[in-house]
């Protein structure tokens, strides 16, 4: 609640992150996502495969493979059917941040940690204020919980939980968090003496990365190093509190990363918890991500790039879950090493001490109340509208932020539609947007409905001659 706080009051709108304006239907990666959820439960329900998407960039491409449905969707699907799309997607949320916290504090357990230390850590973790950002819409930061859970299958030798979690990584599209949590958990599996089952972990995942790039990224639109240098991080958002540039914000806390090095200290002399060889990786998983994330400000990340598979990626600081999980860890650990010296009161006043001081350091109010429109009457309709494909206009290119709205709308009238919202997209989708129906050439298209819109409102909706 704290997370979401204030717009989560507010339950008759989304919770994500935007500006809202009265009227009509904000924009936003909360769309995308939750269209990304619907659809394996609306495929199940049709008898066709799960993982496919019928409906965006027809006939221009194959249906293309939704990965992002994996693993949530099984989670949605049933907050959808039982709440409605938008409560059912806030109340996602907010269970998003409870298996953040409640994963990462089982994982501490695991080590040994005491319960307040661990909760702290949990906590640490959960309000990260880099991961609650990447909440608010993107999957990135529920995906992220799959990082503890990995470890915490380490922790216990349990081999399927370590690759199903970390595969899942990839397998879900986070491509990008995956090319550092395969090395990472692979690291830490070593330091913990438990190698073979990092390596059968590593496997799986880079097997599922490959497949996601097969099938999604490999035809994707080249992207420039301009964009890359857009969204690199500086040193000042890594301790400034203010968003600004959302993908930029990078934020830390302040006593968080002390707590962080005091910990490190701490444990590397009094080892009860932590090998010095595991304190290492957790080190190294707090500055690798942090560098990174530098992206373009740091010498020698462009020829990084462009020799290694970030070339494929546009956002220097998708690692930084890494560097949040990592530091939730130090920092409990330096909670835990001080407690053992006290008695078992002062140790619990002192995990609530803590707790209170990781709130007032790291929470950030990232969320907006984000506007609905369920039942639009437009849209139904198109749902009554002859056979054939839609075109929303105006046209937007794939990659276009207002074309999540289109996608939004699709889940009120599915049917095939020419165009689509995604930032992987493939050239031909940007052809058909740019040359074909900007020329006035998509007569071979099957469009047979038309929806207008005018200022991010859809107001009417035609029908056309098959072809036309």
């Amino acid at each position: 609640m704290l997370a979401t706080a204030p717009a989560v009051f507010q339950t008759d709108r989304f919770l994500g992150y935007g500006v809202p304006r009265e009227g009509r239907v904000t924009p936003g990666d909360h769309l995308q996502t939750v269209y990304a959820l619907w659809l394996p439960g609306h495929q199940l329900a049709r008898g066709e495969a799960p993982w496919l998407d019928p409906y965006s960039f027809q006939p221009v491409v194959e249906p293309r493979v939704n990965f992002a449905g994996w693993p949530f969707a099984a989670v949605y699907g049933p907050l959808r059917a039982a709440l409605g799309t938008v409560a059912g997607w806030n109340v996602f949320v907010l269970l998003t941040f409870v298996g953040a916290g409640g994963i990462c504090a089982l994982w501490l357990r695991a080590l040994g940690l005491p319960l307040g230390a661990a909760l702290v850590g949990g906590l640490a973790f959960a309000l990260a204020p880099y991961r609650v950002a990447q909440s608010t819409g993107h999957l990135l930061g529920p995906i992220s919980m799959l990082l503890p859970l990995a470890l915490y299958g380490v922790e216990r030798r349990r081999a399927w939980l370590a690759v199903a979690a970390l595969a899942s990584i990839p397998l879900s599209g986070q491509v990008h968090l995956a090319l550092g949590a395969i090395p990472f958990v692979l690291a830490y599996a070593w330091a913990r003496g438990r190698g073979r089952l990092g390596l059968a972990a590593a496997g799986a995942s880079v097997a599922a990365g490959l497949l996601v790039w097969a099938t999604t990224l490999r035809d994707a639109a080249e992207r420039p190093f301009s964009e890359v240098e857009r969204y690199s991080a500086t040193l000042l958002d890594f301790v400034r509190r203010d968003p600004g540039e959302f993908e930029r914000f990078a934020y830390l806390g302040w006593l968080v990363p002390v707590a962080a090095v005091v910990g490190l200290g701490l444990c590397f002399r009094n080892t009860k918890f932590l090998s010095r060889p595991a304190l290492a990786v957790l080190a190294a998983g707090t500055v690798a991500p942090i560098l990174l994330a530098l992206g373009a400000n740091l010498p020698g990340y462009g020829f990084i790039w462009l020799n290694s598979p970030l070339g494929a990626t546009r956002v220097p600081e998708r690692l930084m879950p890494i560097a949040c999980l990592a530091l939730a860890a130090l920092a409990a650990l330096a909670i835990a090493c001080v407690s053992e010296t006290q008695s078992p009161l002062r140790a619990r006043a002192l995990a609530v001490a803590a707790g209170l001081l990781v709130v007032a350091d790291l929470w950030v109010p990232l969320f907006d109340p984000l506007n609905a429109d369920e039942g639009n009457a437009v849209y139904a309709r198109v749902r009554e509208a002859p056979p054939g494909r839609l075109l929303e206009t105006p046209v937007l290119p794939p990659d276009a932020y207002a074309g999540s709205v289109y996608l939004y709308y699709a889940m009120q009238a599915p049917r095939e539609r020419v165009l689509g919202y995604s930032t992987s997209a493939p050239p031909e989708a940007f052809d058909t947007a740019f040359r074909r129906l900007a020329a006035g050439r998509g007569r071979t298209l099957g469009i047979s409905v038309v929806v207008e819109y005018r200022g991010g409102v859809p107001r009417r909706v035609t029908s056309a001659a098959r072809g036309e």
